[in-house]
């Protein structure tokens, strides 16, 4: 990864499924100092422990004797969707009051997607680098280094 270059004010957000960190840059590009702006976490325990029911079944429109199996409800993943959508909205709302010139985005790669999804356009049109990696557990001191290292 070449050295990434974050200006002045520009926002940088660190997400998973989990947990949103939107941090601002009071330095700037020669010498970033990322200060979090605002942390987000949600609680999402894994999914046996969100659900009990069983699969459900489906049987053969033609031949009732045929029935299979329907893929259990991820109810884990379908929180980490819903929490990305809820980080989304308030990265948009971040970015219009507070004049955001510039976007970092750093998440593990379905999150990703799942932003990418849900950013609106004036957000969208902000972001001047993506990278796919889960910096959530780092403190802002590792992200900064990990961000800017050569």
């Amino acid at each position: 990864m070449s050295k990434l270059k974050i200006p002045h004010n520009a926002f940088v957000f660190v997400g998973d499924g989990r947990k949103a960190l939107f941090l601002r840059n009071e330095g700037d590009e020669k010498y970033p100092n990322l200060k979090t702006e605002r942390v987000f976490e949600d609680i999402n325990p894994a999914t046996h422990e969100q659900g009990s029911e069983r699969p459900g079944r489906v049987s053969k429109a033609f031949d009732s004797s045929q029935r299979s199996a329907v893929e259990p409800v991820d109810w884990h993943r379908l929180e980490e969707h819903r929490f990305a959508r809820q980080a989304a909205a308030a990265m948009e709302e971040i970015v219009r009051t507070r004049k955001v010139p510039a976007l970092i985005v750093v998440a593990p790669p379905r999150t990703l997607a799942d932003l990418r999804a849900a950013f609106h356009a004036d957000v969208r049109s902000r972001i001047i680098a993506e990278l796919d990696k889960d910096l959530t557990k780092h403190p802002v001191g590792d992200i900064e280094r990990l961000l800017t290292a050569a």
